[in-house]
Parts: structure tokens; sequence; C-alpha cells
């Protein structure tokens, strides 16, 4: 590749980058999406002056964000020779047995989990980090002075109280949920939720039925805490398999209204059946993604002994803000308020405090319903460029969720497919190894959180052209 096109490739990504970002970090997002996806290893990069004409910007700029790249081990230097693209190495398989580890620490690195690569198209479980009203959430930082509280830097019980009566009106407004203040648990997250409850409503040896396929995060969740997974495959169609008898069920894990990660819509019929079928002694339904109209397919009742309901800011703003909640029933309120100060003794009450700002002045009301509108229309783009590729079954329908699936038909290595597409630098994930054994379905989960404009469409040809291979290569290896 020439300089001139590499400094073309450049100026095209800069230029789609969000306006609302400032300069370096559009610089550093156009560098970093050249460098994984149009650059060759090894390509040496154009002088700092060239690229910084490519941008308007001054060198001192360019050199700062070179730097950043160079700390992220995309970039390589030899001083007074030039820079050199270095591609991030795709992540090893785990070996669980290469460290003298706990049976269950082996389990949970042994089974499907979190990725290394936490960036990048088609990445799922990421939302719109670049479009989120940053300054507006910097603001609201500057506004909360410890000088006049200095409580908020101290240790929280249960959560900061302004937090908790916003999320209670937030849950009312968006779905539904009349349930009392002191009703809600303020997490460090999803995954310190569902921890929680494992901790507080089952012990060692216990069983915990989920849906297959499953979300792997919680699933790893209640292998750490020692729980036997009994995993019944769930069709958006025909609800449950729910033939095979099983023992005392002391809990059952459900998506919320919206099925991750088939990226369906749940049902409340379906859900309730289960229950009815396996008698759980608590039910927590995980409300990770929403939009405003599908509150009816929540199976969760505030008023109820044994429903709970965990959420999360996480995916609603973005990932590092680590703030979620959960909504007990009365009598757990309490216990569950003290285990989690004995366990895991909560503060970050800055970032509660700022959060509870947010919600209160109609920041997050208005971030969602402009977010979901922008998901709803990348996801038309992406299900209209896969449903008829060469042995897809089915794609999710477009939703104002972040997640997407593909359904493949039966026989199709989705792991293979997910491997091949990671070194074109295509972030998915496989479906089948978070489905029960006896669950054969294959597919793949991707988002939509990181794409948009003419970035999407670029990168939306680019998948369907590599997938639609992968696809033809594989229907071509089964006939034989």
């Amino acid at each position: 590749m020439t300089v001139q096109e590499m400094l073309e490739q450049f100026a095209e990504l800069y230029q789609a980058q969000p306006g609302r970002l400032n300069k370096q970090v559009r610089i550093e997002q156009a560098l970093r999406l050249a460098i994984t996806q149009r650059w060759s290893q090894g390509s040496r990069l154009p002088s700092h002056r060239a690229l910084s004409e490519a941008a308007g910007c001054a060198r001192q700029t360019m050199a700062q964000a070179i730097e950043t790249l160079r700390g992220e081990a995309l970039l390589k230097t030899a001083h007074g020779q030039g820079t050199w693209v270095r591609k991030p190495p795709l992540a090893p398989t785990p070996n669980p047995l290469s460290a003298p580890l706990s049976r269950r620490a082996r389990q949970v690195l042994g089974a499907p989990g979190s990725s290394r690569i936490q960036s990048g198209a088609f990445m799922p479980g990421i939302p719109d980090i670049a479009r989120f009203p940053m300054r507006r959430w910097r603001q609201l930082y500057g506004s909360v002075t410890v000088a006049q509280n200095a409580l908020l830097l101290s240790y929280s019980t249960g959560g900061y109280g302004p937090l908790k009566r916003a999320i209670r009106d937030f849950l009312a407004r968006w779905r539904n949920i009349d349930c009392d203040v002191d009703q809600i648990i303020i997490t460090d997250g999803t995954h310190n939720g569902i921890e929680l409850c494992a901790m507080a409503l089952t012990d060692v040896g216990d069983t915990v039925a989920m849906e297959s396929p499953c979300y792997w995060g919680a699933r790893n969740i209640f292998t750490a805490a020692g729980l036997a997974v009994d995993m019944r495959a769930w069709h958006p169609n025909d609800g449950y398999r729910l033939e095979r008898p099983g023992g005392p069920v002391a809990l059952a894990y459900l998506t919320g209204s919206h099925h991750y990660p088939l990226s369906m819509p749940a049902s409340a019929r379906h859900k309730r059946a289960f229950c009815e079928a396996l008698q759980p002694a608590y039910v927590v339904e995980d409300d990770y993604e929403f939009t405003r109209d599908d509150h009816t397919e929540l199976l969760f009742d505030p008023g109820s002994s044994r429903h709970l309901l965990v959420g999360s800011f996480s995916k609603m703003m973005f990932p590092g803000l680590r703030l979620g909640y959960l909504v007990v029933p009365h009598h757990l309120a309490e216990p569950m308020n003290r285990l989690r100060s004995e366990l895991f003794r909560e503060g970050r009450m800055l970032d509660q405090a700022v959060l509870a700002q947010f919600i209160f002045d109609g920041d997050l009301d208005s971030w969602c319903r402009r977010i979901q509108r922008d998901y709803l229309g990348r996801q038309q783009v992406l299900h209209d460029q896969l449903e008829r590729l060469p042995r897809v079954k089915r794609v999710s329908p477009p939703s104002s969720t972040i997640s997407l699936c593909v359904e493949f038909e039966p026989g199709v290595d989705d792991v293979a497919i997910a491997q091949a597409l990671l070194r074109e630098h295509l972030i998915v994930r496989p479906l089948s190894p978070v489905c029960a054994p006896n669950d054969a379905r294959s597919g793949l989960v991707m988002g939509v959180g990181m794409l948009s404009g003419d970035t999407l469409s670029r990168e939306v040809q680019r998948l369907r052209h590599h997938l639609a291979a992968l696809l033809r290569q594989s229907n071509t290896l089964e006939k034989r």
C-alpha cells in the first residue's frame, strides 16, 4: 500500500468520527481503525507531518495520539527511523490447567467468558460510548462538591439515597414497576448483583435453572458459587423444553423482556410456565436490554416474596460506569444490604451522586430515547444485509437494543467462523458455547453500539462479504 493510499484511508476514517469528540480522540480512533482493519502488519506509517496535514491538526497533537497507540501496543517506533503497524495478537485459548487453581476456577476459565478484545466492529455488549454526552457528565461531576458533603468520600450502605429514589422513578417510567425505595440495592453492575443473589439465596450444591442459550457471565458466576446449573432450551415460538424432570431448584435465572443472547422478545407466558414446572424458591430476572414498551413481558412483581430484578446502567450508558441495582422483596432488603456491605464494602458515592443528578435532570431519559432510535436504524441495516446469506436460518428482528443474533442452519461451525472473522478484525461471539449440551443451535451474536453512519455501512458490507464466503465454504465441506 502506498503512502498516499494510507493517508487517504486515515483521512476518511478521521472524517467519519463523531464531531462531538475532541480532535485527539478522533485521531486516535481513526488510527486505531486503520491499524486494525486497513493497514497490514509491519506497514510503515506516513510521517507525522503528513498525517497532521491529513487531519488538519498540530504535529504535537498527532505525536500524542501516536504515543497513545504505541502504549496500546498497536504501533512500534524506532528512534529516528519511523513508526510501524503492530497488529494486536489474537487472544490465545485459555488453559485453565496451567495454574494451580481451584476446581471451580478451572471450570470458569475453561468456559466461554469475557473477551480480551473489548472494542472493534460488531463487538457485542458495548453501547455507543462515542456519542454518550460525556461533556454533560463531566459538568455534573463539577457540581458535586465534596467540601459541602464529605460523606461522598466514605463507604455506602445499600447505596446513595437520592440515587435509589431516582432509580425508583426511572423504573416507574420505563418498566412500569412500582416499588419502594427500600427494595432497591445499588450494586457494582449486573455481575455484582447476580453474585449477591447467589450468595444470599443458595448454598453450594444447590441447583440453579437457566435458559439455553444463556448469558455466559451469569453461568460463570453460578459455577464459581459451586451451584449445579440446569439449562433448559428456550425457543421463541414454542417456549421452554420442560419434559425432563428435575430435582429441587433453589434459584431460576431468566432474562428480562428481551432475551440475550438471542435478541428476541421474551415471553412472560413462557417464563410463567417455566416457574410453574420447576417451582424455584426464588426467581431472578436480568433486565439486560429493554425498550420502553416491552415491560409487559417481565415476570417480575415487586409485591412478590420470591421475585428479584437485576439491572445495570453499563449497557444504557457506558461499561466503565459499573453501577447497577437490585430490586428485592421487602423481607430480603435489609439482610441482603447487610450481606453486600460485609462482602463487597460499597463505595463510589461520588459516581452515585452524579448518576442520581443525571437521572433527576432528565438526561438519562433523553439519552435512552435518542440512542434507542439510533440502534433500531443500525439493526435494520445489519438485518437487511445478513438475512439472505446462505445457511442463515434466522436473523433477530430489528430492535432498539445493542445486540443482534444470526442463527445458522444445523451443521455450521460457528466457533470456527467467529475465529475466522476475528482474523479480519470483525468481533462477534459464537452462539453454540452458551447452549446446553442437548441444544444444537449455532450462530453469531454481535452488537451495533460501536458503529454508525458511513462506518456502519462499510463494515456491514465487509462482514457480509467475509461471512458469505465462510458459509459457502462450510456448505461445501459438509457436502463432502
